[in-house]
C-alpha cells in the first residue's frame, strides 16, 4: 500500500514537471538553455565540485520557475480579479525567478571565462584586425535579407510583426560583429545578454513569436560571419 502511494507521489511530481515544460514558455527556455550548458561542460575540464555548482545552479533556476506557476496557478484559482495582494504575490515569485537566473548566469561566467577566453584570443585574433566597414556592411546587408522574407511572407509590415524578427536580426548581428573585432569577451557576452533582452522584448510585447525571433537572430548571426569569412578570405 506504501510502495503504491509512493508511485502516485512520483507520478504527481512528474506530472507537474511535464505540465511546466508543456504550458511554460519560460520553462522552455530554462531547459533548452540547460541543455546547451550541459552540453558544453563535457568539453571543459570541470572539477567534481564544479560540476556540483553547475546542476545546483541549474536545478535552482528550474525549481524557482516551477515555485512561481504554482503560486500564479493558485492565485489564479482563487481569483481572476485584479487584487494588490495577488499583484506582490505573483511579483515576489517572479522576483525570485530573476535572482535564480542571475545567480546562473554569475557562476556561468565564473566556471567557464578563464577556459573560454584563451581559446576566444587565438580563433578571433585575426578577425579583430579586420576593417570596420565590414561590421557596417554586415549589417546592411542583414537588413535587406530582412526585408526580402518579410515581403516574400507577407506578414506583419516591415518594421513590425512578420517573419522574421527584424529587432532580433540586427541585435544579434551587432553581438557577433562586436564578438568579432572585440578583444574581450567579456564585452561580446555582455553584448549578447542585450541581444536576448531585445528578443524577449519582441516576445513579451507579442509583437513577434518566438519562431520569428530565433529565425531573426539565426540571420542575424549566420549573415555577420559569413561576412566576416568571405571578407577575410
Amino acid at each position: 500500500m506504501r510502495a503504491k502511494k509512493l508511485i502516485n507521489a512520483f507520478n504527481c511530481a512528474i506530472e507537474g514537471i511535464i505540465y511546466t515544460v508543456k504550458n511554460e514558455r519560460n520553462m522552455k527556455i530554462h531547459y533548452l538553455i540547460a541543455i546547451i550548458v550541459l552540453f558544453l561542460s563535457l568539453f571543459f575540464d570541470l572539477t567534481k565540485y564544479e560540476i556540483i555548482i553547475l546542476f545546483f545552479t541549474i536545478s535552482l533556476v528550474i525549481i524557482s520557475e516551477m515555485i512561481n506557476t504554482a503560486i500564479e496557478k493558485s492565485i489564479d484559482l482563487f481569483t481572476s480579479e485584479y487584487h494588490e495582494l495577488a499583484k506582490i504575490a505573483k511579483d515576489v515569485s517572479a522576483g525570485a525567478v530573476l535572482i535564480a537566473s542571475l545567480n546562473s548566469i554569475v557562476i556561468g561566467y565564473l566556471l567557464f571565462f578563464d577556459r573560454i577566453n584563451p581559446l576566444s584570443n587565438i580563433v578571433l585574433n585575426k578577425i579583430r584586425k579586420s576593417e570596420m566597414h565590414i561590421t557596417v556592411i554586415a549589417i546592411v546587408i542583414v537588413l535587406i535579407f530582412v526585408v526580402i522574407v518579410k515581403a516574400v511572407t507577407k506578414k506583419g509590415t516591415y518594421l513590425k510583426g512578420g517573419m522574421p524578427s527584424g529587432h532580433a536580426a540586427l541585435a544579434f548581428s551587432v553581438a557577433t560583429a562586436v564578438t568579432f573585432i572585440s578583444e574581450e569577451i567579456l564585452v561580446s557576452t555582455l553584448t549578447y545578454i542585450l541581444a536576448l533582452l531585445v528578443a524577449q522584448s519582441r516576445i513579451e510585447g507579442e509583437i513577434h513569436s518566438g519562431i520569428e525571433v530565433v529565425f531573426g537572430a539565426g540571420l542575424g548571426i549566420l549573415t555577420t560571419i559569413l561576412i566576416f569569412q568571405i571578407s577575410l578570405g
